[in-house]
């Protein structure tokens, strides 16, 4: 089926670039509508004070095939998410897919710094722009989801479940958080299994945003430019890449067997036999172990 979600409507919170960007627009080629959110606007920039906008990213939903919507909003308002969700339920009467990835926290975490000397403010913020917007937004999306049978929530996160475990990641509240998240998508399985729902985690790996290639001084078409510098980049993908694992999840209607689990691109890319926009299926959470941690040369043989 080419537009195998056509009559699915999709709000992805937090979509204004990244993987909610390349995750909208992968669920608009599939056909659905999709609500696009977040806090940068044509007409006002977040704090992050960057070119990429909302209206962008529908834009580009409308253009995959699919029928976006920008909505503006904080999700740490419980206001503006309630306002949100009785807009989705007003115009569409449903919500099939809701994908929690809000973020915001590039800016306020510091590399290897431990709790007692990490800015505590920026701490702070950062888990509430990563936790508290996901369960703000659970909380008021969850009963027009669970209208319907088969609906289906993603908790985006950064790394697996055992990745995690077994790894300090960057900092302790960066860890924290991503953790967070993981146990997020387990409980929320705990509580829509069994009123016909899915919930799951789901990890990208290295990817090529639109910061990552800034700060790598490359664009897509020349990001390989990169890798003498960065020479473990060559595992990266693209945020279409994670976009077509949700894609493939939401067009699943055996989903309700990944309830509760931690996922990522490349393990789905085998499952449901997508590729990257390149044609490769790259596995970063393989990779990362058993290739850049293990102190290895950069060798993306057998990963992609």
């Amino acid at each position: 089926m080419s537009h195998p979600l056509e009559g699915k409507v999709a709000l992805v919170a937090g979509a204004t670039r990244g993987a909610g960007r390349g995750i909208a627009v992968e669920l608009g080629a599939a056909g659905a509508t999709v609500y696009v959110t977040g806090r940068s606007t044509r007409a006002r920039r977040s704090e992050y004070d960057r070119p990429e906008t909302i209206e962008d990213t529908a834009d580009l939903v409308t253009e995959a095939g699919g029928h976006g919507i920008a909505v503006p909003t904080d999700h740490l308002d419980p206001a503006q998410v309630r306002a949100l969700v009785d807009r989705v339920a007003s115009e569409q009467g449903r919500l099939d897919v809701l994908v929690n990835d809000i973020w915001g926290g590039e800016n306020l975490f510091a590399w290897d710094s431990p709790v007692w000397e990490h800015d505590l403010d920026d701490g702070l913020r950062l888990l509430r722009l990563a936790v508290d917007t996901h369960a703000i937004t659970s909380h008021h999306a969850l009963p027009l989801l669970l209208r319907r049978p088969g609906g289906l929530v993603v908790e985006m996160t950064d790394g697996t479940a055992e990745y995690n475990r077994d790894n300090y990641r960057n900092s302790f509240f960066y860890d924290l958080a991503k953790t967070a998240v993981l146990r997020m998508a387990f409980s929320l399985g705990h509580e829509l299994g069994g009123r016909g729902a899915t919930a799951v985690a789901l990890t990208p790996g290295w990817m090529r945003s639109e910061m990552m290639l800034d700060a790598f001084g490359v664009r897509e078409d020349n990001w390989r430019d990169a890798l003498d510098r960065v020479p473990h980049f060559a595992i990266s993908e693209t945020p279409r890449y994670v976009g077509r694992a949700v894609a493939a999840l939401a067009a699943d209607p055996e989903v309700a067997r990944l309830n509760g689990q931690s996922l990522s691109s490349g393990q789905l890319a085998r499952v449901y036999e997508f590729t990257d926009l390149d044609g490769s299926r790259p596995d970063a959470w393989r990779y990362l172990p058993e290739i850049q941690d293990a102190g290895k040369p950069a060798d993306t043989t057998g990963y992609r």
